[in-house]
């Protein structure tokens, strides 16, 4: 014998109710069928109530829909006929009856608890003489002469003994199909109509099983089991196979719904299977709790739940430092009060004790204990008590945490990293359930963090925001847009884009985009791109495992880097402007990400795609020092003294830089210097060095007066340097020379320039925009380290800040 429970919404429609019926059918062997209310019917039994209470005539409204539904019902799923007649009458006449109870409350306008749980009883009366006439051979039973409750603390509370006996009474002869309403008891003194609580439906169903030792436990529902976490808020969340007792305990108790939660204890005792099955889809595997878990799944934690109705209450004072006796005056005066606590923190030091409980409650719980520690509060012994409110409870669940070391370490550094503050915790002995309350803002960033970093969710999630989609912007789209496939099947990592931005319009979403369109949509249903709207949006998104990814060169942008770090938001840039700014802004920057737990990479801005900068901080983390750099880091300018010929005059190889698109557009920022001296004090700074763009010597090879006027002008101009220019290559050439403008740090001192360099040099066959660096270190004295490849182009500097943007996810 089985007992199988079906939930208002697997009643709650004419396809679900025949689905019910399908599925009882089938059993092959003895069942108890219990049923819940038709879907919303308790919820508008309630309402109803109240409208009638407060003399509100539409109460008259909302009955007739009631009636209406269930009549429908009725003859949707029943054939015309005898029977269909038959079970009219008998619905009828329920009807007639809570119609006179509504008209009543109407007219004396009073609503007590004892009319109210017999108004709402009405909802599972209802739909299980509905569904006993509908399934074959079904034979019923009024659950209110065997589930029986008692008074205590002004609740209804299961009379165990008593109601085993009953139930075993009822059932010594086990039809084929018994089917019994859920949630509804009456009183074992006064007989009066009393409930099990919403969701009761669940328990009078686990009271039954128990009693009776059933085989299993079947409860019907329109989910396909318990899940790693809510899907409404992680999209990748999963049905969880299989669950110990203890597991779905703790999961039910913080949140999880699936399972109203005094309904495992009475079969846990009889260790009876609970499985949770879809009405809706009813060859879905579900999920089965039992007391030993075969699964081979060794996940540390099972699911992750929740509870959005929390309000900290904390008892603090110096008073209570070593006095015995407060936390037991503290948990009775809640207890008498029928105030139930959900987490409770208490720090050694005795000094404070929080406790959770729902914010229904928080006022009469502030009330309670103020009142219970009046005397400390008037001589300051404890401070007046208040709650926190707005608040959300999380609990991480799994037997498997149990000895595992790490795990708390684990969240709570993934938390922080994420900018989750922590406001109180508690785990127990057990090790199975770690609780911990953050501001209800948090809650779902906190899930999802949570989802994804104990590899509950099928990927490891980086969300991206793009800013600037131009030629290195544009290249890094597409080049995640052609790996995130293979990165998702061959490494877990899912890149997900979930803001692009350029310099007029932005588009935001925590789906994220279709990279092969971002263009299109960014045209079409881009907003304004203006500074604060960035900041507000990046911020406001307030998404786990975020990353802004610069590709601008814009100033204004560089100043958002400060509080994307401060919210915990990673970022990597291609722009140069924050990484050679002041040198204070610079090592705040540096600063904030060490301590947030976050990272601000920016290999790119020196050298491209090449491993420059790792390279410098990795020597230096393994103890050793750069004495001294030399580098050409202008692709442009090494561009440029490569082409520059008899046949190609200088000015020419300016415009082919350009052409090229190795230059700026305006080729003079190239030809200035400024590039250069930045990067070279980005690499003095790694390398240890307190610098400033204005302490580097710049030695131009083009007067500074070319500089002044339009690029118009400048182009006009420009050709008049060719003649010197080619009578001093053609000396160079007769000496065996090239041009390279290098970049030195020497000792501190800082420099840029053109240099002569003959044919032993490792500048001197240097090709095309390529860089090239040299390291002299304490350890590389004699020979220094060389760095050398392309150092310009759009898609290898989009390959270096792709390189960073995979040294966030540690991939």
């Amino acid at each position: 014998m089985k007992v199988m429970k079906f939930g208002g919404t697997s009643v709650g429609s004419v396809d679900s109710i025949l689905s019910v019926k399908r599925i009882v059918e089938s059993a092959n062997e003895p069942v108890i069928v219990i049923v819940s209310a038709l879907g919303g019917i308790t919820d508008r039994l309630i309402n109803t109530s109240k409208m009638a209470a407060t003399g509100d005539p539409a109460y008259e409204g909302e009955f007739r829909e009631i009636v209406f539904r269930h009549v429908e019902m009725i003859k949707e799923v029943v054939p015309a006929g005898e029977r269909q007649v038959g079970l009219l009458r008998r619905i009828g006449e329920l009807l007639n009856e809570l119609k006179d109870i509504f008209q009543g409350v109407y007219l004396i306008k009073d609503l007590s608890s004892k009319t109210a749980d017999t108004i709402v009883s009405y909802g599972e009366r209802l739909s299980s003489v509905l569904v006993a006439e509908l399934i074959e051979g079904a034979e019923w039973y009024d659950s209110r002469t065997f589930i029986k409750t008692e008074k205590k603390h002004n609740k209804d509370t299961l009379d165990v003994d008593l109601t085993n006996s009953l139930v075993k009474a009822a059932f010594q002869k086990i039809p084929k199909v018994a089917l019994v309403p859920g949630f509804i008891s009456s009183d074992k003194t006064t007989g009066n109509v009393t409930n099990l609580g919403r969701g009761g439906s669940d328990y009078t169903a686990s009271i039954i099983a128990a009693a009776l030792d059933a085989n299993s436990l079947e409860i019907w529902t329109d989910v396909d089991g318990f899940m790693t976490a809510d899907p409404r808020v992680i999209s990748t969340a999963y049905t969880i196979a299989e669950l110990s007792y203890v597991e779905a305990t703790e999961l039910c108790n913080f949140g999880a719904k699936v399972v109203y939660p005094p309904t495992i204890y009475p079969v846990y005792h009889k260790n009876i299977p609970i499985l949770i099955k879809n009405t809706f889809n009813p060859d879905g595997v579900g999920t089965v709790i039992k007391q030993n878990v075969t699964s081979p799944e060794c996940k540390a934690i099972k699911g992750i739940s929740s509870i959005n109705d929390t309000s900290l209450i904390t008892v603090q004072g110096l008073g209570m430092v070593g006095v015995i006796g407060v936390n037991y005056r503290i948990f009775k005066a809640l207890a008498k009060n029928g105030i139930s606590v959900f987490l409770v923190s208490q720090a050694s030091s005795e000094n404070s004790t929080s406790i959770g409980v729902r914010n229904a409650d928080a006022d009469l719980a502030c009330e309670v204990l103020n009142d219970e520690f009046a005397k400390e509060i008037e001589v300051g012994e404890i401070s007046p008590i208040l709650a926190e409110r707005d608040l959300a409870t999380v609990a991480i669940v799994g037997e498997n945490m149990k000895h595992t070391p790490g795990i708390a370490g684990k969240l709570f550094g993934t938390l922080g990293r994420n900018g989750i503050n922590v406001i109180a915790c508690a785990q127990g002995a057990s090790e199975t359930n770690i609780s911990f309350v953050v501001d209800s803002k948090s809650l779902r960033k906190s899930l999802n963090v949570i989802h994804d970093s104990f590899f509950l969710s099928e990927f490891q999630v980086l969300n991206l925001f793009i800013c600037g989609v131009g030629t290195v912007g544009g290249s890094l789209v597409e080049q995640i847009r052609s790996q995130q496939q293979k990165l998702m099947v061959e490494n877990g990592l899912k890149l997900h884009v979930v803001g692009i931005i350029d310099a007029s319009k932005a588009i935001f979403s925590r789906q994220g985009f279709d990279l092969a369109n971002f263009r299109e949509e960014l045209k079409d249903k881009g907003k304004e791109s203006s500074l604060e709207a960035i900041r507000e949006e990046v911020v406001g998104m307030n998404i786990f495992n975020s990353v802004f990814v610069d590709c601008t060169a814009s100033p204004d942008i560089a100043l958002l880097y400060k509080d994307f770090l401060q919210h915990n938001i990673s970022v990597v840039a291609a722009n140069k402007i924050a990484a050679s700014s002041a040198y204070e802004n610079y090592r705040e920057l540096k600063t904030i990400a060490r301590q947030r737990g976050v990272k601000f990479l920016f290999e790119t801005n020196v050298g491209a795609g090449l491993p420059i900068i790792n390279t410098i901080n990795d020597l230096i983390h393994s103890g050793d020092k750069i004495l001294k750099i030399e580098a050409v880091l202008s692709g442009t300018l090494n561009y440029i003294f490569n082409k520059i010929s008899a046949d190609i005059p200088f000015s020419r190889t300016i415009k082919m830089a350009q052409e090229e698109r190795y230059s700026e557009p305006d080729p003079r920022i190239d030809l200035s210097g400024k590039d250069v001296v930045r990067k070279l004090v980005i690499l003095a700074r790694e390398a240890g060095y307190c610098i400033e763009q204005e302490d580097v010597e710049t030695n131009l090879f083009v007067p500074t007066d070319f500089f002044d006027g339009s690029l118009d002008d400048f182009w006009k101009r420009v050709p008049s340097l060719d003649a010197d220019f080619e009578a001093r290559r053609q000396v160079l050439e007769t000496e065996h020379k090239h041009w390279r403008f290098v970049a030195k740090l020497d000792n501190g001192k800082a420099s840029v320039g053109l240099q002569e360099v003959g044919a032993n040099h490792p500048f001197y066959g240097l090709e095309g925009s390529n860089n090239i660096i040299l390291l002299t270190t304490e350890r590389y004295k004699e020979y220094p380290m060389m760095i050398q490849g392309y150092g310009a182009g759009a898609d290898v500097t989009a390959a270096g800040v792709f390189a960073d943007i995979m040294s966030i996810a540690n991939v």
